[in-house]
């Protein structure tokens, strides 16, 4: 099913009916993504009256809650509040859905010990193109990041410099398949995060960043329209799910 949208002046075909879907989800029934040093997430039945609430224990619904941390657990899309003392809400800044976004795949190199994406990197990849958006795809790419346990193996992060380069080149979104914009342990610097934020000026309260994201080997680099869809928490971060359409030439 195509579907025309005006976009920036610009009219976009995209095919609805083939949404790439770049979201890791909680599944508490394999292996899941995990970061910073939590537990497991857990989806359970709830007991009422000392009755386990579930159709397989005799009820007639499944009423389950879940416990987990949208840093830890799950892709998850947060805004300049994640680092701020006021906890702005991401539910609240990030008002549009649609945005022009540029896939690229990037091979971290090595700098001082540890595995990073440098800024001529990305000044090779995007080069002199204008997006909202830039989603990074790294290398080896194996299924393993759908489950990989993060915490205390030092993951790629993006340089400072790097995050200054998304910033001034006008990048609003960026979506990358790490649990971290930032080394997993730089003494609370943060860096990337506070130069994508801007917080040593204006701050960027519609800018966020995605993490924990997975993008198949079958899906080419390029320009695509983003559905940056959120959960409706009132918090720094919620759990989200990033669709990309192909626009068709």
């Amino acid at each position: 099913m195509k579907a025309i949208i005006e976009y920036n002046s610009r009219k976009i075909e995209i095919d609805v009916s083939k949404p790439i879907d770049i979201s890791i989800a909680i599944d508490v029934n394999k292996q899941n993504v995990n970061a910073w040093y939590l537990e497991e997430p857990k989806i359970f039945p709830e007991e009422v009256e000392g009755e386990n609430i579930s159709v397989e224990n005799g009820a007639v619904v499944n009423f389950n809650s879940i416990h987990f941390n949208p840093h830890s657990h799950i892709t998850h899309t947060e805004c300049v509040g994640h680092i701020t003392k006021k906890v702005h809400s991401v539910n609240q800044n990030l008002k549009h859905y649609f945005h022009l976004a540029e896939l690229i795949t990037i091979a971290p190199i090595e700098v001082d010990g540890d595995m990073v994406i440098a800024t001529k990197q990305l000044k090779m990849a995007l080069r002199n193109k204008k997006r909202d958006a830039v989603i990074i795809r790294t290398l080896p790419n194996l299924n393993d990041k759908k489950s990989m346990q993060y915490s205390n193996t030092n993951p790629t992060y993006l340089l400072e410099e790097t995050a200054v380069f998304l910033k001034d080149k006008g990048i609003k979104h960026l979506l990358v398949d790490l649990p971290s914009v930032d080394k997993e342990k730089d003494e609370g610097k943060l860096l990337a995060h506070n130069a994508f934020w801007n917080t040593d000026g204006p701050l960027r309260m519609d800018a966020t960043i995605t993490e924990f994201i997975y993008v198949p080997n079958d899906v080419a680099d390029g320009e695509y329209l983003l559905n940056l869809m959120v959960a409706p928490f009132e918090n720094d971060a919620t759990p989200s799910k990033p669709i990309l359409y192909k626009i068709n030439k």
